[in-house]
């Protein structure tokens, strides 16, 4: 019980500036983009401690140390388009591999990263590590190092909505090992389901064409690969595009922007379900997103000249 009081309060919406790592597949969607701008544009929130390249393997990389490599350039490309080549140095390059087992790390310099920021913090002070691809370099981290569960605290998109009959996801499901070991551990963790919550976070060409297009470089390549990724994915011109990373940002900004709640750590399993005890401890769970107000705000953001 004193260990669940204890992690319920760090679970709490944080209150201030946070220290955070941003651990991102950057080149497997758009969404990553979006995200990664989006937390650099709100400097009264975020300082910005580390960016880690995240595997992950589809038609766009063959295999994860490819997929992490590509996230790596793709994360400098962005900090280019935004004139922030000052953060290179805290570009970090992450797994090669998924996790074999639930025992052994996979160690990367981003593992590696954020160990030592984590045993940085002072007694009270907690490092938030932002995790939007699979969560393999998280995994190893706490691994390397079982300690820094008391910390950090993990944000994570990942998984799909506990309504949902089951919980076959991307993010998740490139390692379900590493899942199973962030929610198994006692690290404090606030989810952000795929499927069933944040797949509500979508936006169309019009919308695109009209608020970002034309507005400056960072804008105009977000608003390019946006429309190139989704006519792959859709044939007709009403289409939407989910930028689901966007949500993870968001958690932190505005009460308004989204709800959640207090629920029992999920136990992943190895056939993409869920199963729960109420022997775990506890996690957040984000329920519902207010679509409109996250994106207007991202939007304001975006467009906005510093």
């Amino acid at each position: 019980m004193v260990q669940n009081y204890e992690i319920i309060k760090r679970l709490e919406k944080p209150k201030g500036k946070v220290k955070a790592i941003l651990d991102t597949d950057t080149y497997n969607e758009i969404d990553d983009q979006f995200a990664l701008a989006y937390m650099l544009k709100c400097p009264e929130k975020f300082q910005v401690m580390g960016i880690h390249a995240a595997p992950f393997s589809n038609d766009k990389a063959d295999n994860p140390k490819l997929g992490m490599l590509k996230s790596y350039d793709e994360i400098k490309n962005i900090l280019r388009l935004m004139g922030r080549q000052d953060l290179f140095h805290i570009v970090y390059k992450g797994s090669e591999t998924y996790l074999r087992d639930e025992e052994t790390p996979v160690i990367s310099p981003a593992a590696e990263n954020l160990v030592r920021l984590a045993n940085e913090m002072y007694i009270g002070e907690y490092l938030y590590v932002i995790a939007i691809g699979a969560i393999t370099n998280v995994a190893s981290a706490l691994l390397i190092d079982p300690s820094i569960k008391d910390k950090i605290v993990v944000v994570w998109l990942g998984g799909n909505a506990y309504h949902m009959n089951h919980n076959r996801e991307f993010n998740l499901g490139q390692d379900i090992a590493a899942g199973r070991v962030v929610f198994g551990c006692g690290v404090p963790v606030v989810q952000l389901p795929c499927a069933g919550v944040v797949d509500k976070l979508t936006i169309s060409q019009p919308e695109i064409e009209y608020w970002l297009k034309g507005k400056n470089p960072l804008c105009d390549y977000l608003s390019d690969i946006t429309i190139k990724e989704a006519k792959r994915y859709s044939n007709i011109p009403t289409w939407t595009r989910v930028i689901w990373d966007v949500a993870a940002i968001a958690w932190f900004l505005d009460d308004d922007f989204m709800q959640d709640r207090l629920e029992y750590s999920p136990i992943p399993t190895y056939d993409h379900k869920v199963a729960f005890s109420k022997d775990r401890h506890m996690i957040r769970y984000v329920y519902n997103i207010n679509r409109d107000k996250i994106i207007n705000h991202l939007i304001s953001r975006l467009t906005a000249d510093s």
